[in-house]
């Protein structure tokens, strides 16, 4: 049997670039953690790349792989509504807290000029931490791993491309919660990639 022959083996997608893993050389005891990242307003995928460099210079924080770009229809409201969204995921490594990540997370939406006047309303950039290590927490502040991520497409497909092993923390795997799930609305656009940052 030849190495790629085996049937079982899906190949990664060519977009997928995943970094040298030096975090755990260049970062103490570091912890992994799952971004998604999303835009429908403005020039979308300058702030899905903006959110990337942004992240990545966060000292205690490496940028470890980053997904294909999918194009989505908006999430909890009539699709028609609002302008369609451009997702990914990113898996990093951070010494931070989650609440310092999440103080981040948000310190980078309100650069890039995210408005919050309504739950499900459009918005030049979203930035929200999935999950962190195995942590499960129900604080308010920040619920770990995100209530809704198992349901949502936009999330879990680009999640899997990039960790075909991951696991939503007290939920199961990826894989099988995306069998559950409707992928209708969530399309791959192979015609944009989102850079690895130096």
């Amino acid at each position: 049997m030849t190495p790629n022959s085996d049937p079982t083996v899906q190949p990664v997608p060519a977009s997928v670039v995943h970094q040298v893993d030096a975090a755990d050389t260049t970062l103490s005891n570091p912890r992994r953690a799952v971004i998604a990242l999303g835009s429908n307003l403005g020039d979308r995928m300058d702030r899905l790349q903006s959110a990337v460099d942004t992240l990545a210079d966060t000292p205690g924080m490496r940028v470890k792989a980053v997904s294909p770009v999918y194009e989505t229809e908006p999430w909890g409201v009539d699709p028609s509504s609002q302008p369609a969204y451009l997702n990914a995921v990113l898996l990093v490594k951070t010494t931070l807290p989650p609440s310092s990540l999440l103080e981040r997370g948000q310190a980078v939406e309100e650069a890039l000029e995210r408005v919050r006047e309504e739950p499900w309303g459009a918005r030049t950039i979203d930035v929200d931490i999935v999950a962190y290590a195995d942590v499960v927490s129900d604080d308010p502040g920040l619920t770990l791993p995100h209530p809704r991520a198992h349901e949502r497409a936009f999330v879990l497909v680009p999640w899997l491309d990039v960790d075909p092993a991951a696991e939503v923390p007290g939920r199961g795997p990826v894989v099988d919660l995306l069998a559950a799930t409707d992928r209708t609305g969530v399309s791959l656009r192979p015609d944009l990639e989102l850079s690895m940052p130096d």
